[in-house]
């Protein structure tokens, strides 16, 4: 078996190259391949920690070990692109639809880049953060792996600043959220600790943008990203997302047990980035009598 670097390759150690392209492959079968010379790079034996060019053939000798890989079955939507640069893209999510798995937002974007990206044995698009199943809104892709440092730095810098719109039970107001949470891996949720070592820190800044019949539309920009902050912080401190079930929160307006969370904006470097809201969450603002030319006024 023959395979050939892209750019997206090069400088990477090998044996993280062949992690990424045969992703079937035990990595102690590699190690062993690469012991007995039966892995080579241009004709010649090579070593994991080897820093592979762009161009260069990695030749695998013994197929039969190699399972036959799957070709992932792509779904057939259009991802919804509101920005692309510097290689990267921001997709705006619908609700319900996860970002990871079949028929997910990955698939969708993998789908649409196949035939835009250069070819590469160890760089694969994908997403860059997390966002709910039943969360809308901006998720960045990465399209080369320049674009997935990049982010990742800013990410790790905190330079990437996240605001969220919601709609929460009760008179939310304007204040910070600042809690440590646990996450429970076991029945996947959030947790405020009561012990000051426990847990990792979260902050979340609270803006109330228009309340209506006990229910406030709020913008929530987190300085930290914390799987649930949002969720678990909004339940802690008495306005649960409605709809929320798993976090003490009600239906409403017929919300059919989801919740209303949108990663509106994204900021990083000199870009904003607005994702437009989905109808649904339109919709049942309407209900509420709340005045979406709210959300447009605070934009700054």
């Amino acid at each position: 078996m023959d395979l050939i670097t892209g750019e997206n390759d090069n400088g990477r150690r090998l044996d993280r190259i062949l992690r990424k392209a045969l992703p079937d492959l035990p990595l102690p079968l590699i190690h062993r391949l690469l012991r007995q010379k039966q892995i080579l790079v241009d004709g010649k034996p090579a070593k994991a920690q080897d820093r592979i060019n762009c161009g260069a053939k990695i030749t695998v000798s013994i197929i039969d070990k190699i399972p036959k890989q799957l070709q992932p079955s792509y779904s057939v939507s259009c991802p919804d692109i509101i920005w692309q640069d510097k290689g990267l893209l921001a997709v705006n999510k619908p609700s319900g639809i996860s970002v990871h798995g079949p028929d997910s937002l990955e698939t969708m974007v993998t789908s649409y880049l196949k035939d835009k990206i250069p070819p590469s044995l160890s760089f694969k698009p994908g997403p860059l953060h997390r966002l709910d199943k039943p969360s809308s809104g901006i998720v960045v892709f990465s399209s080369n792996i320049e674009g997935a440092r990049l982010f990742s730095l800013l990410m790790r810098e905190h330079k990437v600043k996240k605001t969220y719109l919601a709609v929460v039970e009760g008179s939310a107001k304007e204040e910070i959220w600042q809690d440590d949470l646990v996450r429970n891996k076991k029945i996947k949720k959030t947790f405020i600790s009561k012990h000051e070592t426990s847990g990792k820190n979260a902050i979340t800044k609270i803006t109330p943008l228009a309340e209506k019949n006990n229910y406030t539309l709020i913008k929530a920009e987190i300085e930290t990203g914390r799987t649930h902050q949002i969720r678990a912080q909004a339940a802690f401190h008495g306005h649960p997302l409605t709809g929320d079930k798993k976090y003490g929160g009600h239906n409403f307006c017929g919300s059919k047990g989801t919740f209303f969370l949108h990663a509106w904006k994204l900021e990083f470097l000199d870009y904003s980035i607005i994702a437009p809201m989905p109808q649904d969450f339109k919709i049942n603002l309407k209900k509420l009598n709340i005045n979406i030319d709210c959300i447009h006024s605070s934009h700054r």
